[in-house]
């Protein structure tokens, strides 16, 4: 499977387990299993800052950056996602 991200929160989309899930109960190619299960995204009242801000410490973990790094990051990239634009 090609390596995507979520529309929502920007997770890389890499393996099957990743994928969330439509309503019928197939795949969701586009949004990560975090944010969009049975057809629904699971945190309906999100804003773009409450995603970037659940997101950062991911971020940091996973990417060795600092606080501020991450939060730069995704404030670019997050806003620009299908979800949020």
């Amino acid at each position: 499977m090609d390596a995507t991200f979520c529309q929502s929160c920007s997770m890389p989309l890499a393996t099957a387990e990743s994928l969330g899930s439509n309503a019928d109960g197939s795949a969701n190619e586009e949004y990560c299993t975090y944010c969009y299960q049975e057809g629904a995204f699971t945190d309906p009242d999100a804003s773009v800052q409450s995603m970037i801000e659940v997101c950062v410490p991911h971020v940091v973990a996973g990417q060795k950056m600092s606080e501020q790094e991450a939060r730069d990051m995704l404030n670019r990239f997050i806003p620009k996602l299908k979800r949020w634009a």
